[in-house]
């Protein structure tokens, strides 16, 4: 019989893990409730034809889809076979694991947009499926978190983003980050001025890799993209432009015969202004004209966030789409949103040791079993300690002590309360303290007062 193993790009999540993993969702949906924003969960399946053609190309090849159920192959014919995997794959799979949350919750706005109140803030907290190459902070199962508004121009949207992240990562404990700001229009505009008008997509998809592959390979994919050469030299300000205090001065001067990136500049400074206005101080923004990320639905603001000094990918992403909807036949609601990277957040919180010592257990207080007598005086002692607020469980089974104990060791339990005939007959129970390894005679109220104290 094998082994059991895996699906590549998967993985399991032990006790620890969980207890971990569960405090950074727990941090992440308190601020989100906090900014006014409602839960929401969709199926983890959605029709292809609702995934299709909205995360470009490069995303559709990354959808996992579903088989048919029962005879999926049974009416194809033999030029059904031979037409390529692309044309075959529409034949045989009408559903696919959702990519991300954002379109779900574009179909979601479209069929109750009627019983809605707009603008319409939602948040979700949900697993993801991509059918990427596995690698350190890049996985084929993911949570996200998303925050969206919908409904609503105002770039008031795009500056919360900013305070939501602000709020959200030193709650986590990583206060080193910076949070990259572009606009796709600028990104349009530029497009228009190297004479690619139209082209902005594959550029995006090209300079988006810029940090992970360098100028060179980014202008041999241009090239492989049908980008001209002179369009590429025209491109060299991108690749100079400096990120100092005044960001966006160089930029008009260069994009000031664009209309469409001039209205992006002028969108992203008062984005800048109000994230001041907000009490933001010492905001740890940055305008980054190489950020594009590679989704397609994105038309204004696009956002992406960084630990810094850690080697992993962005923890953070978003940015305003000013039509998601329009492709369910329902044009012109405009939104914004941020996803955080659970998975990531996790792996940059683990490097630099953030999780606090409380995440590392679940179990407060365990209750010895030395016999039957024992064992039901601590039945009478264990639901006190659960109603008091306090996770508390009893050792099952009459074993010797050092195995009872043991197993409270090896499950970080910090407190045993001991119970012997002396405690049955005085009502002092025995609290052991596991890390010390003092102990000390205490009633069940006082047991209770401190190890309530202790949790706070």
């Amino acid at each position: 019989m094998s082994k059991p193993s895996l699906a590549r790009g998967t993985r399991d999540f032990g006790p620890e893990q969980m207890a971990k993993r569960t405090f950074i969702f727990d941090t992440i949906r308190r601020t989100f409730q906090r900014y006014g924003f409602l839960p929401l969960e969709t199926p983890a399946f959605e029709n292809l034809s609702v995934l299709m053609g909205k995360y470009g190309e490069e995303g559709d090849q990354l959808l996992f889809k579903i088989l048919n159920s029962g005879d999926f192959s049974g009416k194809l014919t033999d030029h059904d076979w031979n037409e390529g995997y692309k044309a075959l794959t529409g034949k045989i799979s009408e559903k696919g694991l959702r990519y991300d949350l954002t379109v779900p919750f574009a179909r979601y706005v479209v069929m109750n947009r009627g019983t809605l109140a707009m603008p319409f803030k939602r948040y979700q907290i949900q697993p993801v499926w991509r059918a990427d190459r596995p690698q350190k902070g890049r996985y084929r199962e993911f949570y996200q978190c998303d925050a969206d508004v919908v409904g609503t121009e105002s770039l008031l949207c795009e500056a919360e983003i900013v305070m939501l992240l602000h709020d959200i990562l030193p709650a986590l404990g990583i206060n080193d980050f910076t949070v990259k700001i572009n606009n796709r229009k600028i990104l349009t505009g530029i497009a228009d001025m190297i004479g690619a008008h139209g082209m902005e997509g594959p550029l995006c998809v090209a300079i988006d890799k810029l940090d992970k592959i360098g100028k060179e390979k980014v202008e041999e994919e241009l090239i492989q993209r049908g980008f001209s050469g002179e369009s590429i030299s025209k491109l060299e300000p991108v690749f100079s432009l400096s990120n100092g205090n005044e960001p966006f001065e160089e930029l008009k001067s260069w994009l000031s015969g664009s209309e469409i990136a001039m209205k992006g500049i002028e969108e992203l400074e008062t984005v800048w202004k109000l994230v001041k206005t907000l009490g933001l101080e010492n905001a740890r923004i940055q305008f980054d004209v190489t950020l594009a990320r590679g989704l397609s639905y994105y038309t204004g603001a696009i956002f992406e966030v960084k630990a810094n000094n850690v080697q992993i990918g962005s923890i953070s992403g978003g940015g305003r789409y000013d039509n998601l909807t329009g492709t369910f036949g329902v044009p012109g609601i405009s939104g914004v949103g941020i996803s955080l990277g659970v998975d990531r957040i996790y792996d940059v919180m683990e490097e630099l040791n953030l999780f606090p010592e409380s995440q590392k257990t679940s179990t407060q207080v365990m209750i010895s079993n030395f016999d039957e007598e024992a064992f039901l005086y601590g039945l009478t002692v264990l639901p006190k300690l659960r109603n008091a607020g306090i996770n508390a469980e009893i050792y099952p089974d009459s074993v010797k002590l050092k195995k009872q104990l043991d197993y409270a060791d090896r499950k970080n339990i910090p407190f045993v309360i001991l119970i012997g005939s002396d405690e049955i007959q005085s009502g002092m129970l025995t609290l052991k303290d596991m890390k010390s390894g003092e102990q000390h005679k205490r009633n069940a109220d006082d047991i209770i007062a401190s190890l309530t104290a202790e949790r706070s």
